[in-house]
């Protein structure tokens, strides 16, 4: 009987994963391409803000109940067949001759969306690497980046989930040295959702005069007055009340504070423990403890 539980223990574990978020450390738009899309260039980071995605086979046999749907958490706004983890089960099914059987799909909520921090990207990812090694579908990651391209651009930079300098619309990864695991970090995502859309039709893309890849082997410290996300100046016109914040994490301490993405979120690195006391309690506020300093 014990042996029974903990081959079922077992397997239970590696069918939950816990997508978690991104910040962009820069972005630059280079230039606009032939297909309406822009090419980028930006450092993508993950950080330890996470999602809970959990999938198990249930017994129902009709094709038309390929999966069950559970959202908690965060709300999620729009029909459960545009949810991005859905998605992914439909696109990894159109690639594979194996069987995935019917399953029940849980998704706890944390990451907020419209924040620029790749919440739905990141359940995408995941959800295709769950699928694969949960029903042993045999897929290489190399076949799972070109999947999840499929579905966002930020999608592949989750698959493996590691530093690196994005080009293209974002798929283009190149892997790159910084930890930031000594500093602490603090995202703070106002009452504002920015569409990605609008964002992009707010800027004129141009080559920058250093690349990111360059700017980012400096000093922590002198990223302030080096590295810029072109996103900024158009958004914070837009809502002034971004670049507030920004503005109240420098004065708290940060050596860098940056929006993410296309926004609305924003975040600060610190040298020392911030003390923001009650600066951001009616806005979404997460702060990540370095590594070296939990105690």
């Amino acid at each position: 009987m014990l042996k029974t539980i903990d081959t079922i223990f077992a397997k239970k574990q590696y069918m939950i994963c816990f997508p978690n978020a991104k910040i962009n450390l820069g972005l630059n738009i280079v230039s606009r391409r032939p297909d309406g899309y822009h090419n980028l260039e930006t450092i993508f980071y993950p950080i330890e803000l996470k999602d809970g995605l959990e999938i198990i086979p249930n017994e129902c046999k009709s094709t038309s109940n390929a999966y069950r749907l559970y959202q908690t958490g965060i709300h999620i706004k729009g029909n459960d067949s545009n949810n991005l983890v859905i998605k992914a089960l439909e696109l990894i099914k159109r690639h594979t001759d194996k069987t995935v059987p019917n399953i029940d799909i849980h998704l706890l909520k944390k990451i907020p969306s419209e924040a620029g921090l790749g919440g739905g990207s990141s359940n995408a990812a995941f959800m295709l690497k769950l699928l694969n090694e949960s029903f042993s579908l045999g897929f290489t990651a190399d076949k799972l980046i070109k999947l999840a391209s499929q579905i966002g651009a930020d999608c592949p930079f989750f698959i493996y989930n590691q530093p690196a300098f994005a080009t293209g619309i974002g798929e283009n990864l190149e892997p790159i040295n910084i930890n930031l695991d000594d500093k602490y970090l603090v995202v703070v995502k106002p009452n504002i959702s920015v569409s990605t859309k609008d964002a992009f039709s707010m800027i004129t893309p141009k080559q920058p005069d250093i690349s990111l890849k360059e700017i980012v082997k400096s000093p922590v410290t002198e990223w302030k007055e080096l590295m810029k996300n072109d996103f900024e100046l158009p958004i914070f016109k837009k809502y002034p009340e971004i670049c507030i914040i920004k503005q109240q994490l420098y004065e708290k301490g940060a050596v860098y504070a940056a929006m993410s993405g296309s926004g609305s979120s924003v975040f600060g690195i610190f040298e020392n423990k911030p003390r923001l006391n009650k600066l951001f309690e009616t806005q979404f506020t997460w702060y990540s403890t370095p590594i070296s300093k939990n105690y």
